[in-house]
């Protein structure tokens, strides 16, 4: 381990250091506080659609003169009650005591309302008022928004970090391969732990990218308001994702340095690698509809199978409630492939790095004692 660690840190120190890469980060960590700022420096005036049954409309406007209010009348709670439904109101006055809603109402209306109906009837009144009722006609749809938002962010966050720290170790072996680097390397070091120190070098890299993203992300979520429309778990789902990302990176480098290994040029490394690529386009666009069908039986399946796992469970977990037992189910087969792939691009990256020249054909590799 002390020579894998070596390499690793070897890399690290490398890719740290450059100018790149600093301002790389710097430059996510802007773009990341920019998208969450955005709805809120964006969104312009709220506007709420309103309706009454067998009530008076409130003088919501003067209370929020930069709101834009419209009401609607509808004869009985049935009705009102359908128009929630097909989302034609936010929210439906009945008799002047309660409020239906389809799901939680909106914080900043609720409590409007609440206030100005206290205001106005305590001006005609003057006695104690109580409170508005609350009541939702359909479900709690609260946090849904929310969840598809992450969910989406989150698969496009797991598929550049992996894609990009995947192609950079491929670009790395044959750069080392290239150059003859590598015979340099190996007189020092075994074959595995060159190509363990890679990749674990590089994927602590693609971790300090993704800690950064997640870091200012919810910080600036916080900052900007929007962190209170979060559901409940976003702590575990964070910690969930950091594991996703080294299985799921650990899947695809290993079989990115093995591929890396059958070619000595630069210009080779895309067309070797199409196949690797192909595979994670795939897992992404999988993930990109597991956001859209969370609970659909494709989601579900495939959120067992690696290596499509790595993206879809963590997508899943974030639209959906997912039981424990499935996630431990879905981590044991993932870890079970990443051994069984590293085994894999070893084998290849140990019988192919040495040998330069014309690119070598998988097959061949395999059959090499």
């Amino acid at each position: 381990m002390n020579g894998l660690m070596l390499v690793a840190r070897r890399e690290i120190t490398t890719q740290v250091r450059t100018k790149g890469f600093v301002i790389g980060l710097l430059i996510t960590a802007v773009l990341v506080a920019a998208v969450s700022f955005a709805p809120k420096v964006l969104g312009g005036d709220d506007s709420y659609t309103l309706g009454t049954v067998n009530s008076q409309q409130l003088p919501l406007q003067a209370a929020a003169p930069d709101t834009t209010f419209e009401w609607r009348a509808y004869p009985d709670e049935g009705a009102a009650s359908q128009a929630l439904l097909d989302g034609d109101v936010d929210a439906v006055l009945v008799n002047g005591s309660k409020v239906l809603t389809d799901g939680k109402i909106d914080d900043e209306l609720g409590v409007l309302l609440q206030s100005v109906n206290r205001e106005v009837k305590l001006g005609a009144a003057g006695v104690s008022i109580p409170p508005l009722q609350m009541q939702s006609v359909g479900a709690d749809t609260r946090y849904e928004s929310a969840r598809a938002g992450i969910a989406v962010v989150l698969v496009l966050v797991l598929f550049m970090l992996i894609m990009g720290q995947v192609m950079m170790v491929a670009m790395g072996v044959v750069e080392e391969k290239g150059s003859r680097i590598v015979e340099i390397l190996l007189s020092t070091v075994r074959p595995w732990q060159l190509l363990g120190g890679k990749i674990v070098g590089l994927g602590a890299l693609g971790l300090i990218n993704l800690v950064t993203i997640l870091v200012v992300g919810l910080g600036s979520a916080m900052a900007s308001g929007i962190a209170t429309d979060f559901p409940p778990g976003i702590p575990g789902l964070v910690a969930a994702v950091l594991v996703w990302f080294v299985l799921g990176y650990a899947f695809f480098a290993a079989l990115a340095a093995a591929f890396g290994s059958l070619v000595s040029r630069q210009e080779e490394v895309g067309s070797v690698m199409t196949p690797l690529t192909m595979l994670i386009m795939i897992t992404y666009f999988v993930a990109f509809y597991a956001t859209n069908d969370a609970t659909g039986m494709l989601a579900t399946v495939v959120s067992y199978i690696p290596p499509f796992s790595s993206m879809v469970m963590p997508v899943r977990m974030a639209a959906t409630e997912v039981p424990l037992w499935q996630v431990g189910a879905s981590m044991a087969a993932m870890v079970l492939a990443v051994l069984a792939v590293l085994a894999f691009g070893a084998k290849i990256y140990e019988r192919a790095v040495l040998r330069t020249g014309a690119r070598l054909k998988l097959g061949d590799v395999l059959r090499t004692k």
